[in-house]
């Protein structure tokens, strides 16, 4: 019966997030939680001013749902697999403490789009301020899933790596930065209607297909709700848009790819899922690297999708030519795992 387990999950995700959009959404205009778009953006964004954004709670709200009710339905269905795993502490941990990491950084985003909402300043919290609270939880979140159990990571055609004593210690800061760095790629992401959902709604399946591959219940479970609930937000999301995740969703989204990468014991492979986050962020850098040496701008605006967008293409084409590009990694990195896997 596990093989049910993964399907209900991605339904329930899928249905308690659309389903909390009608009354999540009208709350949101209630209360006067609109976007402020500004004016170092693309000029047409100025229609998008005042939808209501903090409306990651909403997946937040479904994957949560979800989750709880696999726990609730596993005994009555007797799913052997799952149940088995929610029995042991080195499977069972990393499961949650991954929950918590993308709760952890959703909060970090509640936190900084209230500031920005209610308190009407546009930048938030600091990039101080935020660095020092994501990394808090970064560390929290490796403290547990070591004291877990986690003492390997693989990688394709090397094999398994010991990251419990000698050289192998090194994979702990690499670690941290990897968490800072992705969680952040992914808010970057979030900046036209319907990207940053359809990149992970891909990268959760994935993930879903890499721990089917390793009999992997419980993250296999875990990415299938990640995956129902952004398609559940797509419904409220796509082009054009009638909420936006704000910094609650694109955190939490950030924990949740974070979580499913080291959960696959591949955290690796998120370099190639997740090859959009990354381009994303690196267009960032570089245009901030660029523009300091030479006084000019490499790319039209930054992140890229926005260079692309002044440069006349729809948001509906970024996000179908972003999301192919995100599935091709997938698949590239899903070759490598069924060659190289020791």
């Amino acid at each position: 019966m596990d093989g049910m387990i993964p399907v209900a999950a991605a339904l329930i995700a899928f249905a308690a997030t659309a389903l909390s959009g009608k009354i999540v959404i009208p709350i949101l205009r209630k209360l006067k939680y609109g976007q402020t778009i500004l004016e170092i953006g693309p000029k047409w964004h100025k229609k998008k001013q005042g939808i209501p954004t903090m409306g990651g709670i909403m997946f937040i709200i479904g994957l949560i749902i979800a989750v709880a009710a696999v726990f609730a339905i596993a005994p009555i269905i007797n799913a052997t697999g799952i149940l088995n795993e929610f029995s042991r502490s080195e499977d069972l941990i990393p499961l949650i403490s991954g929950i918590g990491l993308a709760i952890g950084m959703g909060a970090i985003g509640f936190i900084d789009d209230y500031i920005k909402v209610v308190k009407k300043r546009n930048l938030g919290l600091s990039a101080r301020q935020k660095t020092m609270l994501q990394l808090i939880v970064a560390v929290a979140y490796l403290v547990s899933i070591y004291m877990g159990g986690m003492r390997y990571t693989k990688i394709p055609f090397i094999g398994t790596i010991d990251v419990s004593s000698g050289i192998g210690l090194v994979f702990w800061p690499i670690a941290l930065i990897f968490i800072y760095g992705f969680v952040n790629a992914v808010n970057l992401t979030d900046g036209i209607d319907g990207l940053a959902s359809s990149v992970t709604f891909i990268v959760a399946v994935f993930f879903m297909v890499l721990s089917i591959l390793q009999s992997r219940y419980g993250f296999n479970m875990l990415s299938a709700a990640l995956a129902g609930a952004c398609v559940g937000f797509l419904v409220w999301n796509m082009n054009p848009a009638k909420v936006f995740m704000g910094d609650t969703g694109s955190l939490f989204l950030g924990g949740m790819v974070v979580a499913l990468a080291f959960g696959s014991g591949y955290p690796i492979f998120l370099f190639l899922s997740g090859i959009i986050y990354l381009v994303e962020a690196m267009s960032v850098v570089i245009q901030v690297t660029y523009y300091k040496r030479t006084k000019k701008r490499l790319f039209k605006m930054s992140p890229i999708h926005h260079h692309f967008e002044m440069s006349g293409w729809s948001e509906n084409k970024i996000v179908l030519v972003f999301s192919s590009i995100t599935v091709i990694g997938s698949l590239v990195a899903l070759l490598l795992f069924l060659l190289g896997a020791k």
